[in-house]
C-alpha cells in the first residue's frame, strides 16, 4: 500500500513538472488580466481611449477603461528587462525603451510589440524617449547614449553629445525647435535649432536632474534629487529654485489640462503642483502610494499615477482635489 501511494505521489509531481514546462500558445491581452498594483511601473502614456504602462521585467500593460482594469500586451521576444520610457509617435505607433539598449515598437496602439534594438553585452539602459514631431524620435540614457530615428523608430543612429559620459534622464521641447535635455550632476543642455546644435548651460545645481518640462517657449521647469525644483523664465539663461519643502527625489511629471501647470511626482508618494507660471500651488504626500515615477491625466479630471506599487488612481488624486 505504501509503495502504491509513493508511486501515485511521484506521478502527480512528474505531471506537475511536465505541465509547468510544457510549451503554451501565446496569450492575448484579453485573457491576461493583471493585478496592476503588483507591478513596478516606470512610465505611463495616455491615448485617450487607452492607457499604457511599462515597467519591471519588460511588463507592458493596457487599460481600455481609464485604468480600472489592465491586461498584458504581447511582446516578441519577451526579454524580461526593465522598461523605462514610453512615447506615442501617432495614435497607433508607440515606442518603449529600457535596459540593455532595448527598443520596442508597436503599430497597433500597444496591443503587440516587436523588438527593433537590443544590446545585451553592454547592458547599459536607455532612460527615456521623446517624440520630436513627424517620424523623428530621440532616445537617451546612460553614459551619454543619444539616438535618433527618422522613420518612427524602425532604425536608429547614434548622435554625438559632449556630456562626458553623463547619464541623460529627461527631455522636452516644442515645434519651434527649442529643446532641453537634463541629466546627472546638474547637467542641462539646450538647443534652439531642433537639436542641430546643443549648448551646455552653466551649472546651477550639482545633483541629478530627472526631468524637464516646457511650460512655454521661455518658461521651463526641471526637477530631481532631494526634492529640488527649478524654474527658468528665459529659456535657461537663469534658474530660480522653487522651495517645495520636500527632501525626497522627484522622478516624473504630467502637464495639466488647459495650461493649468504641471504635476510632479516622486518618492514617498510626493506630489508637487506648479501653476502655468511655474509658481508653487501645493506640495503634498498621498499615503499608501509608495515611490511614484510617472503620472497621466485621464478623462476630464482624474490623475493616474504609477510607481513601485503599480498603477493607482489614489485617494483624492484628481486635478480638482489638487487645486484645493
Amino acid at each position: 500500500m505504501r509503495s502504491l501511494i509513493a508511486y501515485l505521489v511521484c506521478a502527480i509531481v512528474a505531471g506537475g513538472i511536465a505541465f509547468a514546462f510544457a510549451p503554451r500558445d501565446p496569450q492575448t491581452p484579453s485573457d491576461t488580466q493583471l493585478r496592476a498594483d503588483r507591478v513596478h511601473i516606470n512610465a505611463l502614456l495616455n491615448l485617450d481611449k487607452r492607457q499604457v504602462a511599462v515597467g519591471e521585467r519588460g511588463t507592458i500593460m493596457l487599460s481600455d477603461d481609464q485604468g480600472r482594469s489592465w491586461q498584458q500586451a504581447l511582446v516578441k521576444p519577451q526579454r524580461h528587462v526593465s522598461l523605462t520610457g514610453l512615447v506615442a509617435v501617432s495614435a497607433e505607433q508607440l515606442l518603449a525603451v529600457g535596459h540593455d539598449g532595448l527598443i520596442l515598437r508597436s503599430q497597433d496602439a500597444g496591443s503587440t510589440w516587436q523588438e527593433v534594438r537590443f544590446e545585451a553585452e553592454q547592458g547599459e539602459p536607455l532612460l527615456g524617449i521623446w517624440a520630436a514631431g513627424g517620424n523623428r524620435v530621440l532616445a537617451f540614457g546612460s553614459f551619454g547614449k543619444f539616438y535618433q530615428s527618422d522613420d518612427a523608430g524602425l532604425t536608429w543612429n547614434a548622435l554625438p553629445l559632449e556630456v562626458d559620459s553623463a547619464h541623460l534622464n529627461g527631455m522636452d521641447g516644442g515645434a519651434d525647435g527649442r529643446r532641453m535635455l537634463v541629466g546627472e550632476q546638474g547637467l542641462v543642455l539646450r538647443s534652439s535649432d531642433a537639436g542641430q546644435h546643443w549648448q551646455t548651460l552653466p551649472s546651477f545645481y550639482n545633483g541629478s536632474l530627472f526631468g524637464v518640462v516646457r511650460l512655454s517657449a521661455q518658461r521651463w521647469v526641471t526637477y530631481g534629487m532631494r526634492g529640488h525644483v527649478f524654474v527658468s523664465d528665459n529659456f535657461g539663461d537663469s534658474w530660480e529654485e522653487v522651495k517645495v519643502g520636500n527632501k525626497l527625489p522627484l522622478y516624473g511629471h504630467v502637464l495639466l489640462p488647459n495650461n493649468a501647470g504641471v504635476l510632479i511626482v516622486g518618492a514617498g508618494s510626493s506630489l508637487v503642483r506648479l501653476d502655468g507660471r511655474g509658481r508653487l500651488l501645493e506640495a503634498s504626500r498621498q499615503p499608501g502610494l509608495g515611490t511614484l515615477t510617472s503620472a497621466i491625466v485621464i478623462g476630464a479630471q482624474q490623475v493616474l499615477v504609477g510607481g513601485e506599487r503599480g498603477v493607482s488612481q489614489g485617494p483624492g488624486v484628481s486635478v480638482a482635489a489638487l487645486g484645493k
